[in-house]
């Protein structure tokens, strides 16, 4: 597992001082989702929105590791981040697994990242520990059964499918437990949560204490995109983000750089250079990916 101090310095997401000067990487190998949240929208072959659950093109592992060969050659030392963040969850998807244990084999120089609902986090950490990973975003947005139940429309676990506050119960458990979990096997850990007003505003708070108390490194709160099933509820404004990031940065520190990127990004934060990757790497053609494995 790569230093976790090399993992904050190099980190884009993680520290203010990489993100104009490394590039990351998001291979979108995991499709398949186990927690419906009532936000998310999932789309594919989109080339006109930037945003989380969006990608051009789902990648098999031996696409994803020539992508990364490529762009290797093309960038060099620029890039020094791969993450998997979707456009599911990337923990309920086999891919995932088999990715980074490619890419740590060929190219151990690089921080492999990882951003989950938190539910298989528990079962899938030493998975994610053996091949490289080390550094693991977990997205959190409520403390109480109560306001996850409004955010969860239903979970899968163990081949049964949970809804209500069954489901929210059961997700909340998860998530904190892989969470401290992942803490504890020295990981750099970042808490993701989405801030929709009159839902969850007032329990993010809550959710900074705990994390920061329990050593999470940062916490990246994001205004929700209002579609899906949060259709009706309103965007946060900036100067309302501003203040709760305020509120939470004794607690734990707060990132505030964040893009809210695609599943298939390519650059540095801010940077939307999505198509060009995608055309760049159809030109290589389908036969040439079969041939390296």
């Amino acid at each position: 597992m790569t230093d976790p101090k090399l993992s904050i310095k190099n980190h884009p997401c993680l520290s203010v001082g990489a993100h104009g000067k490394y590039a990351r990487l998001h291979l979108p190998v995991a499709p398949d989702c186990n927690v419906q949240c009532r936000y998310c929208v999932r789309k594919y072959d989109c080339v006109n929105e930037s945003r989380p659950g969006v990608t051009s093109k789902v990648l098999t592992p031996v696409e994803a590791m020539q992508r990364v060969r490529v762009l290797m050659e093309r960038e060099g030392r620029r890039i020094s981040v791969i993450g998997i963040a979707g456009p599911g969850d990337p923990l309920f998807n086999d891919a995932t697994i088999e990715t980074f244990e490619r890419i740590h084999l060929e190219f151990p120089e690089l921080i492999l990242c990882v951003s989950t609902n938190g539910l298989l986090l528990p079962d899938k950490l030493g998975d994610l520990v053996r091949v490289g990973v080390s550094s693991v975003t977990v997205t959190i947005s409520a403390v109480s059964a109560e306001t996850a139940e409004r955010i969860y429309s239903f979970a899968t676990y163990g081949g049964n499918r949970y809804t209500g506050a069954e489901s929210a119960a059961l997700i909340l458990a998860r998530q904190w437990e892989g969470l401290g979990l992942a803490i504890d096997a020295g990981m750099t850990v970042k808490v993701n949560t989405v801030f929709a007003p009159g839902v969850n505003d007032h329990e993010i708070p809550f959710i900074a204490r705990k994390a920061g108390r329990m050593d999470a490194y940062m916490m990246n709160i994001l205004p929700l995109i209002p579609q899906g099933g949060f259709k009706a509820v309103r965007r946060p404004g900036h100067d309302e983000l501003i203040a709760l990031r305020t509120e939470c940065a004794p607690y734990i520190k707060q990132m505030g750089h964040c893009r809210q990127c695609r599943a298939d990004a390519f650059g540095a934060l801010g940077e939307d250079r999505d198509m060009e990757l995608e055309v760049f790497h159809s030109k290589l053609g389908e036969e040439y990916c079969e041939m390296v494995v």
